[in-house]
């Protein structure tokens, strides 16, 4: 099985098209389709950035495609309710149960609320997940009707992951329209976020920065 096939799964997508409905309905940003094939590439590259090979890199492309499908659910505990729905999934697969099980597991726990780091591939798919902050996440409505989650990442108008395994360094670097979202507003709803990724850095021996507009904050 070619598991990027995994994004035209028709029972995949429609969990994302749930999830979508549900989350609009809530005045989220955007955690479609485009978001979890956006953090998959992601976690791909950090884990090829540290020297990981293709069991780990097939499973993290897995788990970022995955991650979010929970939503269809509920967005409270939308982790666990997608690691149960992403087993369900992935049992009908030549998947090891060894690699089945450290997906699920990853996907269990990628919310900061409550989540672990505790392997690369769970680590990668939290600094990918955590990192997407971008414009375009911001579904179309009036800008009188932002919150601060969308005014946040409406300021931010270029964004970039920077792995450095020689210098051990996990780098987001920022370009923030400060007349929209302060610093003080990025860090209110972004620093438990922040906090994870820092935390998930660690486990590739490296130190996870943010640096913003030139400026390294973190």
């Amino acid at each position: 099985m070619n598991y990027k096939d995994l994004i035209r799964n028709p029972e995949i997508r429609e969990y994302y098209r749930r999830g979508s409905a549900n989350l609009d309905a809530l005045g989220y940003t955007d955690h479609s389709i485009a978001h979890t094939k956006l953090v998959a590439e992601k976690a791909v590259e950090i884990l090829r950035a540290f020297g990981y090979g293709e069991q780990e890199t097939e499973s993290a492309w897995i788990a970022g495609i995955l991650h979010d499908i929970g939503n269809a659910i509920n967005r409270n505990h939308h982790a666990e309710y997608g690691a149960l729905l992403a087993n369900e999934i992935l049992k009908e697969t030549d998947l090891s149960i060894g690699d089945r099980v450290r997906i699920v597991s990853a996907i269990a726990n990628h919310d900061e609320s409550d989540g672990v780091v505790a392997d690369p591939v769970a680590a990668a798919l939290i600094i990918a997940d955590k990192t997407d902050v971008r414009r375009s996440r911001v579904r179309a409505k009036d800008p009188i009707l932002f919150d601060i989650h969308d005014r946040v990442n409406y300021a931010v108008t270029g964004t970039r992951l920077e792995c450095d395994a020689e210098q051990k360094r996990i780098t987001l670097f920022l370009t923030i329209d400060e007349s929209i979202c302060t610093m003080y507003d990025y860090f209110d709803i972004f620093l438990g976020r922040m906090t994870m990724c820092s935390h998930a850095a660690r486990l590739f021996d490296a130190q996870f920065s943010l640096n913003v507009n030139g400026h390294r904050v973190l």
